[in-house]
C-alpha cells in the first residue's frame, strides 16, 4: 500500500510530460534527448501505477464478491432456521421419528449459524483494531456503520446476516477511500503548540501531508493509536505544489515528497 501511494504521487505528472513529448521537432533541440528520456521514465511509472491500481481493484472486487456470497449464505441460513422452527411448532401431529429428524436438521442449522456468527465476530474484531488507522475524514464517514458493531464481549440480538452486511459496508467504503488522493481541511496542532486549520493531502491510508496558511508543513502516518503528525517545514513548498496540482490549480508535474515504507 505504501509503495503504491508513492507511485500515485509520481503519476500526477503524466499528462504534462505526455504533452511535452509531443512538441514539434526542432523545438528546444539541445534538451530533446534528456526530456524524451524523462518523459519515458515518467510514462513507465504512470503505466506501472495503473497496473497496481488495476490489481488492487481486482483484489477488492474479489473480496467484495466473497463477502457478498457469505452474506447471502447467512440470509438463507437465517430464513431456513426460521422456517424450520415454525415447522417444529406446527409439527404436533407428525410422528416421533419425523420430529427427531427435523430437530436434527435444526441443530445442524444452528451450528452453521453459530459458525457464521463467529466469522462475523472475527471480522468485527479486525475492524476495531484497524479503525484508528483510517484518516479522520474516512472515520467520520464510517462512524454510523462502525457504531453498529457490538462492543467486545457484549451479547447482541443482531443476526449474523446483519452483522455481515455491516462489515461489508465498512470494508467497501474503506477500500474505495484507499484508492483516492483527497485534499481536506482539518485542524492540526502545529509546532508552536497552537491548533490551526490546515489543508491535508491524504495518499490513500499510508501517508498524508499538511500545510497551514502560514506555510507550516508536516507529515502524517497511521499507527494503531491513530495518526501521528510530525512538523517538517522544509517540505512546505513541495506540499503546496502537490496540493495545488490535486486541486487543479497547477498543471500536472513531478513532486518529490518523503515516504516511509513498512
Amino acid at each position: 500500500m505504501m509503495s503504491k501511494s508513492a507511485l500515485i504521487m509520481a503519476a500526477l505528472c503524466g499528462s504534462a510530460l505526455v504533452a511535452a513529448a509531443g512538441a514539434p521537432p526542432g523545438a528546444g533541440a539541445p534538451a530533446e534527448g534528456p526530456a524524451l528520456a524523462e518523459t519515458r521514465m515518467v510514462l513507465d511509472k504512470w503505466i506501472e501505477t495503473q497496473q497496481v491500481i488495476a490489481r488492487e481493484r481486482k483484489d477488492w472486487q474479489q473480496g467484495k464478491d466473497m463477502l457478498e456470497s457469505r452474506l447471502e449464505l447467512a440470509r438463507k441460513e437465517a430464513a431456513t432456521i426460521d422456517e424450520k422452527l415454525k415447522q417444529v411448532e406446527a409439527a404436533s401431529a407428525v410422528s416421533a421419528r419425523q420430529r427427531e429428524a427435523i430437530q436434527a436438521d435444526i441443530a445442524k442449522l444452528k451450528q452453521s449459524s453459530e459458525r457464521l456468527s463467529s466469522a462475523a465476530y472475527r471480522l468485527e474484531a479486525n475492524i476495531r483494531l484497524s479503525f484508528p488507522m483510517l484518516p479522520d475524514p474516512v472515520q467520520t464517514k464510517l462512524k454510523p456503520l462502525y457504531d453498529r458493531i457490538p462492543p467486545h464481549g457484549a451479547t447482541t440480538k443482531v443476526t449474523a446476516a446483519e452483522r455481515f452486511q455491516n462489515v461489508l459496508g465498512i470494508l467497501s467504503e474503506a477500500l474505495k477511500a484507499n484508492n483516492e488522493i483527497p485534499v481536506v481541511f482539518e485542524v492540526r496542532t502545529l509546532a508552536n503548540g497552537k491548533p490551526a486549520e490546515v489543508r491535508v493531502l491524504y495518499v490513500g491510508f499510508g501517508q498524508a501531508y499538511y500545510l497551514s496558511t502560514a506555510g507550516e508543513a508536516g507529515i502524517g502516518r497511521p499507527s494503531t493509536n491513530g495518526w501521528v503528525w510530525e512538523a517538517s517545514d522544509r517540505i512546505a513548498r513541495d506540499v503546496l505544489k502537490a496540493i495545488e496540482i490535486q486541486e487543479g490549480k497547477r498543471p500536472p508535474a513531478f513532486v518529490s515528497l518523503p515516504v516511509v515504507l513498512k
